[in-house]
């Protein structure tokens, strides 16, 4: 085990690296120029130079790709060129908010999710297997924005159930957080549910068909015991996949989310930040995103090898 963790964390460190060149690069590749926004479109070209060169983006671009690399190495991602404000500190300020989001979300995907599709599983063929499928058919192919504008324009304008825009801090006011959330988190999770609803029902089926599910049951394991205690166990490890991928999915669609309900969270900022071509803020948010989507693989790789020990002796 200690030897796979070592080596998919050098993996992923080196997958960091390579994608923060990526970003750098591609960042750079946005047209326009950063210091038409910041002077506008009758600056003088000497002022577009002067201001070029306080913000260093006349040095060669392995100078600046070291500068930045060796300050987010200590925390420092830069500053804002449209603000003047750390990245750092704009990102800190944000991240809770996404976080609360795609975490509610996420949390809601997979006990919804399994719930329903254990209890599919075991009623194979029946009523709520049907029901079941059907649902997570609906879930899948809905898209996240539109229901979101279905749930405001109905539990929110028209209801008034709900609040339709803003965000709460859950300090201040833990109901008021709750009920700016519920709406997102709702239109974040649905797709998510219904995919892990698909694979936990597909998961368990083919595992209560193996020899040592029929053995359990002759020796007179009750049906709950067996599934809840053995055959779940088995059928966790494609499901645990799916909940990894979900992780980057909600936290990609949490941009779209985050527009419709007005959250000021980290979507926000990164779509707010390529249109102003404020390129630290947008290097600082995209390599954000990458560090949380490489953690959450090496945490599916290490459930890997506590539900499957042989998985991590092989690794």
């Amino acid at each position: 085990m200690l030897r796979m963790i070592v080596g998919r964390v050098a993996t992923l460190v080196l997958l960091v690296w390579v994608v923060s060149i990526a970003v750098f690069a591609l960042v750079l590749l946005i047209p326009g120029d950063p210091t038409s926004t910041l002077l506008g479109d009758n600056a003088t070209p000497e002022q577009v130079a002067t201001l070029r060169a306080s913000l260093g983006l006349d040095d060669p671009l392995i100078v600046r790709y070291g500068d930045w690399l060796g300050g987010a190495l200590h925390g420092d991602l830069g500053t804002s060129m449209l603000s003047s404000y750390p990245v750092t500190q704009a990102i800190t300020d944000r991240i809770g908010i996404t976080v609360s989001l795609v975490a509610l979300a996420l949390l809601v995907s997979v006990v919804v999710g399994m719930v329903i599709g254990v209890l599919a599983a075991v009623r194979q063929g029946g009523i709520l297997d049907r029901i079941a499928l059907l649902g997570s058919s609906v879930g899948i192919a809905m898209p996240n924005f539109w229901l979101g504008l279905v749930l405001v324009t109905f539990l929110g304008a028209q209801l008034g159930l709900f609040p339709t825009s803003g965000y709460v801090d859950l300090g201040k006011d833990p109901g008021g957080w709750f009920a700016h959330l519920a709406l997102p988190v709702v239109t974040l999770a649905a797709g998510g549910a219904a995919e892990v609803a698909r694979q936990t029902r597909a998961s368990v089926v083919d595992t209560l068909q193996l020899e040592f599910v029929r053995t359990l049951h002759a020796k007179g394991l009750s049906p709950v015991s067996v599934v809840g205690k053995h055959a779940l166990r088995t059928a966790m490890i494609p499901v645990v996949t799916v909940i990894g991928l979900q992780v980057s999915r909600l936290f990609g669609l949490s941009v779209l989310v985050e527009a419709v309900f007005a959250l000021p969270g980290i979507g926000s900022l990164m779509v707010a930040s390529v249109f102003d071509r404020d390129i630290p803020m947008v290097q600082g948010t995209v390599l954000l995103a990458t560090v949380v989507v490489v953690t959450v693989n090496l945490l599916v790789d290490l459930s890997y090898g506590w539900l499957n020990p042989k998985a991590a002796l092989t690794s």
